[in-house]
């Protein structure tokens, strides 16, 4: 999520996103098949008009998936547009919906004994498409207080709605980004277990090189370090979209993490991700340029022009 630079124009509301809230809240009270049909026509056309985006996501299908042919690769990605699309009108009913309809819809299995207690606690929540409604799932159903960290968007009627959003279950822990690991490593020793996004590639700072699908990606090492520093059990959180809504599993703690080797944690946090994401690969968040940042002497893959 982008920060809010400090400029007066970042600030000023948008017509045309005032108008795209009142669609999403239009669509909050529809059933959810037809929800999900104005989302797969909304993909098909991002995946028409999106070309840089498009491109990006066919080369990072390519490097982590190379024994696909061309026309299976175009055909996951496609319907990857279509899940992303589908999962972002979804977050229509899951902030505006009724919370009975948004409790149905949010199906919670797993390891759910892992987050009884007080026990200091790390969420690995990977980017699928259905990221937030693991979140929601999660402060929806269980009580107790969770933690997130949340960075200000661009537009300051998008930024108060998901804001909003994210917070209407559970009066949940929100931290700036820009507040720092004191703030976070606090919570945690507190018994707040900690939603966590770490798969995304967020620049050569404080990123180091580990495989991903066997290709050197910068992945921030903050899953291992803030267990480390909290003591805290990782226990890994997946949400998958089905025609009922979405599944979120609690897998249960990871044993033998973290370890002193934060190159080997991360190492291993990536093998436990790419699991995942074999088992649903087109629900991952593949327009995202994950391997943008590369060792020394390396070039992007997506060429100068993205």
């Amino acid at each position: 999520m982008t920060p809010v630079p400090d400029t007066d124009d970042a600030h000023r509301p948008s017509l045309a996103n005032r108008m795209g809230l009142a669609f999403m809240r239009l669509l909050a009270g529809l059933p959810l098949p037809w929800v999900r049909a104005a989302g797969w026509l909304f993909g098909r056309a991002l995946h028409l008009v999106a070309a840089r985006r498009r491109r990006i996501a066919l080369t990072n299908w390519m490097l982590c998936f190379p024994e696909s042919s061309d026309a299976q690769a175009q055909r996951a990605i496609r319907e990857h547009f279509v899940r992303f699309a589908q999962a972002w009108l979804d977050r229509s009913w899951l902030w505006e919906g009724r919370p009975d309809v948004v409790r149905q819809r949010l199906k919670l299995v797993g390891d759910l004994d892992a987050l009884k207690g007080d026990v200091p606690t790390v969420l690995f929540a990977p980017h699928f498409v259905g990221m937030d409604t693991g979140w929601t799932a999660l402060t929806a159903h269980l009580d107790r207080k969770f933690c997130g960290i949340y960075a200000r968007q661009l537009n300051v009627d998008i930024d108060r709605w998901m804001s909003q959003g994210r917070q209407r279950f559970g009066e949940p822990h929100i931290v700036a980004k820009s507040a720092g690991l004191k703030a976070l490593v606090s919570a945690l020793r507190a018994g707040e277990p900690l939603y966590l996004l770490p798969d995304m590639d967020y620049g050569r700072r404080d990123s180091i090189f580990v495989p991903f699908f066997g290709v050197q990606a910068a992945t921030v090492p903050s899953l291992s370090r803030f267990a480390r520093m909290a003591r805290a059990q990782v226990v890994p959180v997946v949400s998958r979209m089905t025609r009922e809504g979405y599944e979120v599993t609690v897998h249960s703690p990871w044993t033998g993490f973290p370890t002193d080797d934060v190159v080997a944690d991360t190492t291993r946090m990536n093998c436990e991700l790419e699991a995942f994401i074999r088992q649903m690969p087109e629900q991952y968040y593949w327009v995202h340029k994950r391997f943008k940042t590369r060792p020394e002497g390396q070039s992007s893959p997506y060429g100068r022009g993205d």
